[in-house]
């Protein structure tokens, strides 16, 4: 008795054109899903916040993210960050897109490994509506390599890791 080969299904994939490429024409790929693994993604949740995904960084590294929040007509034209303070992310910009929406700049310090996510708001100037932005990101120890870091994510700076031992100063006693 033979044995059957098993096919296993991908979600996604690569198809050539079926139709012969015309004198002088270059052939096409096209891919059957968009790829969104270099970039920064922003997905719209039910409630109607969002959820930014900016792939893997390192900790102790400080790291300038942006990224575009699609429109969202309630908050208006004039939008700014809530007075809330984060110890680890802040944004530092926020300007009308040209493609529509809103361009978000913001400054993030990963401080420990594991899998975070750190939330801001952003509030309308004019009416009495805010959106939250939750920056999900996976950090990994400083000693690990360095990620390939996302479209939108660029590293701005490394902290130096404190060491009370080291330290001369004594305190109050």
């Amino acid at each position: 008795m033979a044995a059957a080969k098993k096919r296993c299904a991908k979600g996604g994939g690569v198809r050539f054109s079926e139709e012969p490429p015309s004198a002088g024409a270059a052939s096409h790929v096209h891919f059957e899903e968009k790829l969104h693994d270099s970039v920064v993604m922003v997905t719209p949740e039910e409630d109607g916040h969002f959820m930014v995904k900016v792939g893997f960084l390192k900790t102790q590294h400080r790291y300038e993210i942006v990224f575009t929040l699609p429109e969202v007509p309630a908050l208006g034209k004039y939008v700014c960050p809530a007075p809330v303070p984060s110890p680890h992310l802040r944004i530092t910009d926020i300007t009308p897109a040209p493609e529509g929406g809103l361009k978000v700049t913001c400054e993030y310090l990963a401080q420990q490994e594991g899998v975070l996510c750190e939330e801001v708001l952003l509030l309308s100037e004019t009416e009495d509506v805010c959106v939250k932005v939750k920056v999900h990101a996976r950090v990994m120890d400083r000693h690990h390599g360095t990620p390939m870091l996302l479209d939108g994510v660029r590293c701005i700076g490394v902290e130096l890791e404190y060491d009370s031992e080291q330290s001369d100063w004594q305190g109050f006693d």
